[in-house]
């Protein structure tokens, strides 16, 4: 990695943070905006090579989205990029035989969306002595190769994996289908959320993280944005 690649990577990330920054403070709310502060920037490093990675830890940034397991435990399990204060979101779809790895590895999961991985999540929680915060994945779009519960079916869910299951619910996810202005997905996921007293969103991509902000996420997920093409 030469310094003007690190340099390139670093002014990168904090373009985002000032556009996620100006995002919140224009965002409607009763007091007339929102702290930039409350707002994550998770950073999207699934096939992203190491230099790149490296260069984004050495800018300070300790947030990352990885979509599989196996990938995640490559890259993260050990060696140069385990830095103090590392979280690391798996954000990607999860298999339930999976769920005791990913447990083992992940701060926060946030593609919960059928019983049968609750079910693995709790059994997991309890082999590994780990509770990584839980987000249910909404499949507002109600796309058929995408995974997540439906709207409907969201609230009913929530509930069982707090009453059956014990399962502590911190937030919900959603990914808007492309051809669609994201705004009033996630505008749904908001309501949702609400009636279900959560208020941590995770929505908005590289292409509509500012729109998401303003609907009040909590977290966005960037990754070409972020660190430009791969390779």
């Amino acid at each position: 990695m030469t310094q003007t690649q690190t340099f390139s990577v670093a002014q990168s990330r904090r373009a985002i943070l000032d556009r996620m920054a100006a995002a919140a403070r224009g965002a409607l709310s009763p007091a007339g905006g929102r702290d930039p502060a409350d707002v994550t920037l998770v950073a999207v490093s699934k096939q992203q090579p190491q230099e790149k990675i490296a260069a984004m830890l050495d800018a300070g940034q300790r947030v990352f989205g990885e979509n599989r397991v196996q990938e995640a435990q490559a890259r993260w399990s050990e060696g140069p990029n385990r830095r103090e204060g590392l979280e690391l979101r798996l954000i990607g779809p999860l298999q339930s035989n999976k769920a005791r790895e990913a447990v083992a590895l992940f701060d926060v999961i946030e593609t919960l969306d059928r019983e049968k991985l609750a079910i693995a999540l709790a059994e997991a929680f309890v082999r590994e002595g780990r509770t990584p915060r839980l987000y249910v994945q909404v499949n507002t779009g109600e796309e058929p190769q995408k995974a997540g519960v439906s709207p409907a079916e969201a609230d009913d869910f929530i509930a069982l994996c707090r009453d059956r299951h014990g399962l502590t619910i911190e937030g919900l996810m959603c990914i808007p289908p492309e051809a669609e202005a994201p705004g009033p997905h996630f505008a749904l996921l908001a309501r949702i959320a609400g009636r279900n007293g959560l208020d941590r969103l995770s929505m908005g991509m590289s292409a509509d993280f500012e729109t998401a902000i303003r609907f009040g996420a909590t977290s966005v997920r960037v990754g070409s944005a972020l660190f430009g093409g791969r390779g």
